[in-house]
């Protein structure tokens, strides 16, 4: 399997994950402009996506959406129902989905897992295709005990590490917002994906990814060594800024390969 991070943080979010034939997008928080050329440095066509899973309805999650299928195609789009009801973008293909249940796409099969995160119904994926499995989580502000449930067992993680609790504390963000970042329905910080990691990790993890990063109130540094302490050797991490894209290879073991982002597509 291989993923890719196209985009990660507060300025946009997309995710691929392609497995054989098969290629499909999580969210797109970013320009379809954006988008087309980010998808080409891996060798991706916009029109060779499968399938959009929706996350939420942010716009850092959704803005490139509506001209991307207007340019390129019309790819199925599936999201929950409290998302569809703030999502702007009609489609013809695709409709809802629900937490809890597998949706079979090409050589995948996709299982959406409620997060706790103030939007309408957010959610975060897990990926299967018969020999790996993965998860993207962001956008959460509690791990529940189904959401650790739903990771542990997982080859590779993609999940929040959005603000450093001291550097949130301590920054220029206006008191409301600070204290909506770091609640239940907020942002997972580096402490928080620590503390978790530590419960869930197992010898089938083969990778850690830390995404969603605050550029005002974290730096890749401070995510990367908050993960170490979590994995403790036990298999590779890193942290992916707005700066850069990230394609990983999950096989018998993770290989991480960072890229920057395009300045004609940043």
């Amino acid at each position: 399997m291989e993923i890719v991070v196209l985009a990660s943080g507060s300025s946009g979010n997309s995710v691929l994950v392609r497995s054989g034939e098969t290629s499909v997008l999580v969210d797109i928080g970013v320009s379809a402009l954006q988008m087309r050329n980010r998808l080409e440095c891996f060798g991706c066509r916009a029109e060779d996506v499968d399938a959009i899973f929706l996350t939420h309805e942010h716009s850092d999650h959704i803005r490139g959406l509506e001209v991307f299928l207007r340019r390129h195609h019309s790819a199925p789009v599936w999201t929950t129902r409290g998302t569809w009801s703030r999502v702007p973008v009609k489609t013809r293909t695709g409709g809802e989905i629900e937490s809890g249940r597998d949706y079979p796409v090409g050589s995948l099969r996709v299982r959406p897992v409620a997060t706790s995160h103030d939007a309408a119904e957010p959610v975060a994926y897990v990926f299967e295709d018969g020999m790996q499995r993965v998860a993207v989580c962001t956008d959460t502000g509690i791990f529940t005990h189904l959401l650790e449930q739903r990771l542990a067992g997982c080859d590779l993680l993609l999940i929040e590490t959005n603000h450093d609790a001291d550097m949130l504390r301590h920054g220029p963000y206006p008191w409301r917002l600070k204290q909506r970042i770091a609640s239940r329905l907020g942002h997972l910080g580096n402490h928080q994906t620590e503390e978790a990691l530590d419960r869930i990790k197992c010898s089938q993890l083969k990778g850690v990814v830390g995404l969603h990063l605050s550029a005002e109130n974290n730096s890749p540094q401070l995510a990367v060594e908050s993960l170490q302490r979590a994995m403790n050797g036990g298999c590779p991490v890193t942290a992916v800024p707005r700066t850069e894209m990230l394609r990983i290879t999950v096989g018998a073991s993770a290989i991480f390969e960072t890229v920057p982002v395009p300045v004609k597509g940043f």
